[in-house]
């Protein structure tokens, strides 16, 4: 089964400049993506497709291949389904097979581990899916929401608050994997589609980088529950 990894990385990011490649716990952001890509046992090969000539040079380091992605799929508007599509194709093409099935990886989400991608992979095969995406459950969260001018208790009904125990389960999207079949994602033009299915994480690992604020709370996590049981490890890659 010819599985593959994705990271999408482009060059330009106005919260934070050059964001992929901000130091975060002593390696360029997104390398971390890329090594834990690396570390799994189901994922066949991994790419990092961006418009940055620099990052793309710091990715084939760390081991990825990397696609050259034109200036038009990487601009602020532009979106991941964009470079994700642009990046099958390519893979495609270099690999002269089709791939049954690809992770989506985002870098700005680091806090995650190689199990995890496993885990996922295997979870998104045994329940025979289209397409799947990483969450953390919600425990005790009363969400509101604006309707017009007048607010609406959107997660519970406030006037029946009753045990946090009896709330339907509520699971927050985290961004940290995505999986899918090429094909499902072609029919839809979406990262899910068809019979979606989903992997559960720890709330911890739901933090992702997109303010400086960010990055000290994410290292906080990734060395106190992560790193101190990694292992490295050095590898090389080629450009397609």
């Amino acid at each position: 089964m010819n599985i593959v990894a994705i990271i999408p990385a482009r060059g330009g990011s106005k919260a934070i400049p050059r964001k992929n490649l901000i130091d975060f716990c002593g390696k360029p952001l997104m390398v971390w993506s890329i090594q834990q890509a690396k570390g799994s046992r189901h994922v066949n090969d991994v790419f990092v497709s961006s418009d940055d000539n620099e990052i793309l040079v710091v990715a084939q380091k760390a081991g990825a291949r990397t696609i050259v992605r034109p200036k038009k799929l990487a601009g602020d508007k532009s979106s991941s389904e964009d470079a994700l599509s642009h990046a099958l194709d390519q893979i495609e093409r270099c690999q002269k097979k089709k791939v049954d099935i690809a992770v989506f990886l985002q870098a700005t989400s680091p806090v995650r581990t190689s199990e995890d991608i496993d885990k996922a992979v295997e979870a998104f095969i045994s329940l025979k899916a289209d397409s799947l995406f990483s969450a953390s459950p919600l425990e005790d969260y009363c969400v509101w929401k604006k309707n017009g001018q007048k607010l609406e208790s959107f997660s519970y009904d406030y006037r029946k608050r009753g045990r946090r125990q009896d709330r339907k389960p509520l699971f927050l999207e985290n961004g940290s994997i995505y999986i899918f079949k090429p094909q499902v994602f072609r029919r839809f033009c979406n990262r899910l589609g068809g019979k979606i299915a989903i992997y559960l994480m720890p709330f911890w690992q739901s933090h992702e980088i997109d303010e400086m604020v960010d990055v000290e709370l994410c290292q906080f996590y990734m060395i106190k529950n992560i790193l101190r049981n990694s292992k490295e490890t050095k590898t090389k890659g080629k450009s397609i």
